[in-house]
Order: structure tokens, then sequence, then C-alpha cells
């Protein structure tokens, strides 16, 4: 099933007052990030947020992916990866064109049930270019309604080397809270902690899998004065509000690799960066 031929076109604007709040988020001087006139590489994620109306938003509150999807009778939703490519930089206050489409959905057969995998595509292009400055696909995994926690595959713990870098970072209610604000992200299981815990079955505010991306980019940009060309991800274990994460990177060459640990230093998320 694909809907790549008939995208969702939309206007967006890469908006100074959205670039501040992001810094603000991250705990960044404001000033230099505006001054410097582009947007930070992983930071577009403001603007692939959807405005469903509240009426119209399922029971667990997501606003959907950006493109309409058909009802598939698997209420639960997870994000699996995603892959970014960076072909050039968005301008601050620049006005974007952002298509947005399904790609694929495949229905599958897993141990726990039906479940199926939806790939969606977002590109977003800078008004007068002549081609998309990102272009990013996402993969979720839906899976029936239950009240236990989709199962995990069991893991070692990571053992950090000599050779890697690594920084703990402590998501609050507000870090969550602000992320799913500006992606305009209402799903229950990261603000609200009663849903998370007696529907969904988790111990706490499950972390956005954006945002957990975003805090690795950032170690990426901010600490090893990375810049990607491409960012593939695999989000393996969801990571919790209030529990630890550890970020890890470890460089070879132009590959870079970087992992967030949750609090039994298992892998959570693990991405690889293409340098530009």
């Amino acid at each position: 099933m694909s809907d790549s031929e008939n995208p969702t076109v939309r206007m967006e604007v890469c908006s100074i007052s959205s670039v501040r709040r992001v810094a603000a988020m991250l705990d960044l001087p404001v000033d230099p990030v505006v001054g410097a006139g582009t947007l930070p590489r992983g930071w577009h994620f403001f603007m692939l947020g959807a405005d469903t109306q509240r009426s119209e938003l399922r029971a667990d509150g997501f606003p959907g992916l950006g493109v309409a999807m058909p009802d598939l009778g698997l209420p639960r939703l997870l994000l699996g990866g995603r892959a970014v490519s960076y072909r050039g930089d968005i301008p601050i206050g620049a006005n974007v064109t952002r298509m947005s489409a399904v790609q694929h959905i495949e229905r599958k057969t897993s141990a726990a049930g039906p479940m199926a995998v939806a790939t969606i595509s977002h590109s977003l292009r800078v008004e007068q270019a002549s081609e998309a400055s990102v272009v990013e696909t996402q993969t979720y995994l839906l899976f029936p309604s239950s009240s236990a926690p989709v199962a995990e595959r069991p893991s070692q713990p990571h053992i950090v080397s000599g050779t890697e870098r690594t920084k703990t970072v402590v998501p609050d209610e507000t870090l969550l809270f602000q992320y799913s604000a500006l992606g305009f992200n209402s799903h229950r299981i990261h603000i609200d902690r009663s849903y998370a815990r007696q529907v969904e079955g988790y111990p706490d505010l499950v972390v956005n899998g954006g945002l957990s991306t975003l805090l690795l980019t950032e170690f990426a940009r901010t600490e090893m004065s990375w810049t990607p060309s491409a960012v593939r991800i695999r989000h393996l274990k969801p990571l919790f509000c209030r529990y630890p994460i550890t970020l890890v990177a470890s460089q070879d060459g132009r590959r870079c690799v970087l992992k967030a640990l949750n609090e039994k230093n298992a892998v959570a998320v693990d991405m690889e960066i293409d340098l530009a």
C-alpha cells in the first residue's frame, strides 16, 4: 500500500520564534544560534508537525504522521526509526515547501500477533530552491491495543570504551512538554503519566523518539563538532522521563556512531552519521 505519488503539500516557515524556542529548550544561548543565519541540522522537526483538529485525534492523542493514513485497526503506534539526508541548509526565516506522503504500509504477523510497518516520507524545500534541503523517512510500528508494553528484545549492557565520549542527560517533564509543544505532538504517552502507566503499561512518561534523536544530534553538533550529511536512527527500546540517558559517541574515519543508553546501559537508540 502506497500513496507516495499523491503527497500532501503545505507551506511552513522556519521562523525565528521557533528557532529561539528550540534553543531555549536545549538550554543554549539564543542569539548566537539566530545570528548564525541557518537552522542547525537536526532542528527541522518543528516543521514536520501535524495540525489535526482536536475532535479528530486518535484515542492516544497522537495527531498523525503529517499525512492521511488508513485505519488499520492497530491503535498502538511506536517510532521504529528514521533516515535523514541533509542536502543543504535552511535559512532562518525562510518559507519552506513541505511534501509528505505515505511511502509504504506493510502488514505483518509477529509473535505477539498482527502488526504493520508504515513508512512516511517528508521533504523540506526552501522557497526558490531547485531541490529539497532536508529529506526524512520515518518508520512507525503499529500494534493492537494492550495494557502491557510491547515486548522488548533482550540485550547486553553496552560497555563504554576509553575511546568513546559520553554525556548523561536526565529528561524531565518540562523538557518533554516543550518538545511535544514545539512539534505539536499530543500523544498521551509523552504528556499524561496516568495514561502512560495505566493504559500503555510503561513506568513513566515516554521520551519522544524525536527528542532522543535531537539529544544525540546536538551532542554530535555541540560537543563533537560533527556536521552530518546523513543520519540513520534505530529506536530499539523506550526511554523514560526522570530516568538517566547516557549519550555515547565514537568515530572511525568519516563514520560516526552514537548511542543513547537507558538506565540499565542497554542501547535504546542507535545512530550512524555520515559527515558533510
